[in-house]
């Protein structure tokens, strides 16, 4: 049957029609966008309880200046050498004072390999001189708090951070 409006006897035109091809591309970027949004998202609010020392930026000629210590008298006689703006310090100064409480104090020089509740032999000293001072203080009621990194999942950190502040208890105990 001829068509009716080819009039001039010209051979029928045949239509192709190509089926559109998805840029994949696209997609995949724009998924990797929502899942780099949804991850930076997760992380909002979480504490790192690592804390990573500055590298020394000093040559091998230059000293480095002495880190002051004050000598700290305790109830009962006891002396301890502190350094100023430490933890142990601004605890030894509040518990010596008549400061309202609750009041929140944070290591400012503890910390754990990732996803270890190991206490490190340099975090040692730390403990040992917060056990003599909350020794020095026994009517003090502390609790500790650990926290983790935002690796892993909430389950897993919420639990290291729990092991983190137990082996804290355990050392400042054990002494």
């Amino acid at each position: 049957m001829a068509d009716p409006k080819n009039t001039r006897g010209a051979p029928p035109r045949e239509v192709h029609i190509e089926k559109k091809k998805i840029n994949w591309l696209a997609w995949i970027l724009l998924a990797l966008g929502i899942l780099a949004a949804l991850l930076a998202l997760s992380r909002c609010g979480r504490h790192d309880a690592v804390v990573v020392a500055p590298t020394p930026t000093a040559t091998p000629t230059t000293a480095t200046p002495p880190v002051a210590v004050k000598q700290v008298v305790l109830p009962g006689g006891k002396t301890i050498d502190l350094q100023p703006q430490t933890l142990n310090y601004d605890l030894q100064a509040f518990l010596a004072s008549a400061a309202a409480a609750p009041r929140t104090f944070t290591f400012n020089k503890l910390n754990f390999d990732t996803a270890s509740a190991t206490i490190r032999a340099d975090d040692q000293p730390t403990l040992s001189a917060l056990s003599q001072i909350l020794a020095a203080y026994p009517k003090a009621v502390v609790r500790l708090v650990g926290y983790a990194d935002a690796r892993g999942s909430d389950a897993a950190n919420a639990k290291l951070g729990a092991d983190r502040a137990a082996a804290v208890a355990k050392a400042l105990t054990a002494t």
